[in-house]
């Protein structure tokens, strides 16, 4: 149970870094998703036929890993346009609201009782977004497209703790990322349509760019290729296979729960490198102080849980 925590919260980490690329990276939201889900399908597929663990997925699995791989995009391209039409800082603190979506629908999409407890914790989470929101008015729509965002990951979330122990994590991650992928290609035609000015082409710098980057700070160079490398391989393919390895010993609102470090982890992260603090007032700390308290309230409960269970199984 440990070592599914640690994992998780490393997991959350790398993901927390990704609302940092996010605004690095120039690109458009659904091309950004576009070429990160491409580029970790790729990774993906090479490490799988280099260890000799290829598995074909039957049809009905296919369909269920395609619906999440869906949700999975939609919950990007949402997450990376409330960075665009905010800042990295309020698009992942938005999606704290996760854990309150995931109280109310995992027990309708399961048939299961609800928790009381969960539901409180849910609801103080959600008592911080309101106060980020209350004081934060100016970035209405990147607030929106964050809940948004929170509620397609609580649903894809709950889809993926039904099935984590069917399939090994990495085929998982392939088959999911390479539908979503398929879908956002099928759906290009239409974003050309209605946003003609879309750039297609991530920029790039020129070698003596890059090597002028590294005495100083290799975050200041504009180079897609290298973030989007980055975002693919670390944030999305070692997170990715972190996360689903816990999802098998924890519950989805845990896991939903404790993901919502991942503002904590990215503000941070934002304020370091973009000095995003100047933006922020004291009513978005207070919403985000709420936050942190109901993941430490969660996984305090989650410890003594584990504790009694433990101690029932030795007596």
């Amino acid at each position: 149970m440990k070592k599914a925590l640690l994992q998780l919260h490393i997991a959350v980490l790398l993901w927390g870094f990704t609302g940092v690329l996010g605004k690095l990276i120039s690109l458009d939201a659904p091309m950004l998703v576009w070429y990160r889900m491409l580029l970790t399908a790729v990774f993906v597929l090479v490490i799988l036929l280099w260890s000799g663990k290829w598995l074909r997925v039957p049809a009905a699995g296919v369909r269920s890993l395609s619906l999440i791989g869906g949700l999975m995009a939609a919950h990007w391209i949402a997450f990376y346009a409330a960075i665009k039409f905010s800042n990295a800082s309020i698009a992942l603190v938005c999606l704290s609201t996760s854990s309150v979506f995931t109280s109310l629908l995992e027990p309708l999409m399961n048939k299961t009782k609800y928790n009381v407890k969960e539901l409180a914790l849910g609801m103080l989470a959600l008592a911080g977004m309101y106060l980020i929101y209350s004081f934060q008015q100016l970035y209405g729509l990147g607030i929106l497209l964050g809940i948004i965002a929170a509620l397609l990951s609580s649903v894809f979330t709950i889809y993926n703790k039904r099935i984590a122990h069917q399939y090994p994590v990495r085929t998982m991650v392939f088959y999911e990322m390479s539908t979503g992928f398929i879908i956002i290609t099928a759906l290009l035609p239409l974003l050309y349509y209605y946003v003609p000015e879309t750039v297609f082409i991530p920029a790039q710098a020129g070698l003596t760019d890059i090597m002028q980057g590294l005495p100083g700070s290799l975050m200041s160079l504009q180079n897609d290729w290298i973030w989007l490398i980055v975002l693919a391989l670390c944030c999305t393919v070692w997170a990715q296979t972190l996360a689903l390895n816990a999802l098998k010993q924890l519950s989805s609102f845990t896991i939903t729960l404790t993901v919502n470090m991942e503002p904590v982890y990215g503000i941070l992260l934002a304020i370091l490198i973009y000095r995003e603090d100047k933006d922020l007032n004291a009513g978005f700390f207070a919403g985000m102080g709420l936050i942190c308290l109901s993941v430490v309230l969660q996984t305090r409960a989650l410890l003594v849980q584990n504790k009694r269970r433990n101690e029932l199984t030795t007596t």
